[in-house]
């Protein structure tokens, strides 16, 4: 990827937080391209169709975004993001698209192969490779598709090793280049202009150029095919290596060479409000914009339609007027709704707590009651858990914390468990927010106690938690013992 030099990133920006994105970037003074038309309208310019340095798209789950492209950009525009909000939380991204890796086939399903590349896995189809693959083989793959490290999918394999800048991609076969357009002049007219370029592609690798390339100046072009051909070159070079060995002899799962880098961001609650009043210094935005986006696609849309039916002066921006009875009325959760305790990790992954049923809610909070089973001891508390126990946690939305209730199939009490979280986020299919590990436990017999202060201080060792938020964390945790006693 050729990028651009000093602070004028070229960025390209999609997906539902991007006009509060692309106006974060505009004050950076970075270059916007490739922009959407409604961008274009909002900002009421025309940006150019030019390369684009890092990329920025949201989430599948639009939970936050991912970052992808040249090291230096994406190292710049994640520190930006990561100023947003407090709980704004980012990770990098271990195998971003078009990473080569020699990783080790752990499992097969009918149709791929489950691979260990080393800090993640990847499922690779079987039609991806030439050749049959079993389970204990050393395997080479490069990244299609990436995934955030919170999501429960694997990153997306193939087997053919390809080189991409947003402009070009070569593949390692003859023939002559080639262009991915609908646009028959403009393909006609881009292969009469790369051949006065006069860059050939490495001997037995093919030139494809993307539909992007059509609107490129010839200064583009060229940075765009040096780079894919360098790095065909080094890949070349690197092919030929042999594989690392483990203290069995085994092959372990090694990056052979990596095109880009990446870093996923999440957005919390006060993130999310954050991005609305940067999307307001430019648009129509109402109270909780993007946190009822991030709900639903059903509700995504509808804040649209309420948006553009609306001006100013008939939609609340006031962050704290979120109409959160409404929206939960209109998309959930709802009394009688299941839904799922989505448990955030500092280090980027989440896990379920389980499923309850909501059987209370009121204009800014939820009541959640799990039956569980015995066996095992209560986290923290350290007491058995029985057939017959219930566990009731409230959520308010926005709040630092909840409080669990355990009870036995007798209703007596066996103890409180109050996890210190980021503020809470009650979607539609469940409660998401991201745990700061210190937590307050209430006994039967009104002691309290405090716990888990070790890892908290072990996740801002680790880069996992600012210290910002983890002081907050702390905060909160002290504030909970006072009121409990």
């Amino acid at each position: 990827m050729s990028e651009s030099t000093g602070n004028n990133r070229r960025v390209r920006v999609r997906g539902i937080y991007a006009t509060a994105l692309t106006k974060l970037a505009l004050d950076a003074s970075w270059t916007v391209v490739d922009a959407s038309a409604p961008i274009e309208r909002r900002f009421d310019a025309d940006f150019d169709s030019a390369a684009h340095d890092v990329a920025i798209e949201t989430t599948g789950d639009r939970q936050g975004v991912g970052v992808a492209g040249a090291p230096t950009a994406v190292e710049s525009l994640t520190n930006r993001l990561a100023d947003i909000g407090i709980d704004t939380c980012w990770w990098r991204d271990p195998a971003p698209v078009g990473t080569v890796i020699d990783g080790r086939i752990t499992d097969t399903t009918g149709r791929g192969a489950i691979v260990d590349l080393g800090s993640v896995e990847g499922y690779l189809p079987f039609g991806a490779v030439e050749r049959h693959i079993d389970t204990g083989e050393t395997v080479r793959v490069q990244v299609r598709e990436s995934t955030p490290p919170w999501s429960d999918s694997r990153h997306q394999l193939g087997g053919e090793i390809r080189v991409s800048t947003d402009l070009v991609t070569l593949r390692p076969e003859d023939g002559s280049p080639t262009v991915d357009s609908h646009d028959d002049a403009a393909a006609r007219e881009l292969l009469g202009m790369a051949e006065l370029l006069e860059i050939d592609a490495p001997d037995g690798w093919r030139i494809r150029w993307q539909h992007a390339a059509t609107d490129a100046s010839m200064a583009e072009l060229r940075g765009a095919l040096e780079t894919a051909t360098a790095q065909a070159e080094t890949v070349i070079a690197e092919l030929a290596g042999d594989g690392v060995e483990d203290a069995d002899g085994n092959e372990t799962p090694r990056e052979v060479f990596s095109q880009q880098a990446g870093t996923w961001c999440w957005f919390g609650r006060e993130s999310r409000f954050a991005l609305d009043r940067r999307r307001r210094e430019v648009t129509e935005t109402m109270a909780g914009h993007h946190r009822i986006k991030a709900g639903s696609e059903n509700a995504s849309s509808a804040v649209d339609f309420v948006e553009s039916l609306c001006s100013g002066g008939e939609i609340s921006d006031d962050d704290a007027g979120f109409p959160f009875a409404v929206v939960a009325d209109n998309f959930g959760p709802t009394v009688g709704d299941e839904i799922a305790i989505n448990h955030g990790k500092p280090d980027g992954r989440l896990f379920s707590l389980g499923s309850g049923t909501v059987t209370e809610r009121d204009a800014d909070s939820i009541t959640l009651v799990r039956k569980l089973s015995g066996g095992g001891r209560y986290d923290g508390l350290d007491l058995p858990r029985s057939d017959g126990d219930t566990a009731t946690t409230s959520f308010q939305e926005g709040r630092w914390w909840y409080p669990t209730v355990y009870r036995d199939r007798d209703g007596e009490l066996i103890g409180t468990y109050v996890n210190v979280c980021t503020p809470l986020e009650c979607f539609p299919d469940g409660v998401r927010y991201i745990d700061l590990h210190v937590d307050v436990l209430k006994y039967p017999d009104g002691t309290i106690e405090r716990v888990d202060d070790d890892e908290l201080d072990g996740a801002v060792d680790a880069g996992e938690i600012s210290e910002e938020l983890a002081e907050k964390a702390r905060a909160v945790a002290t504030a909970l013992e006072t009121s409990l006693s």
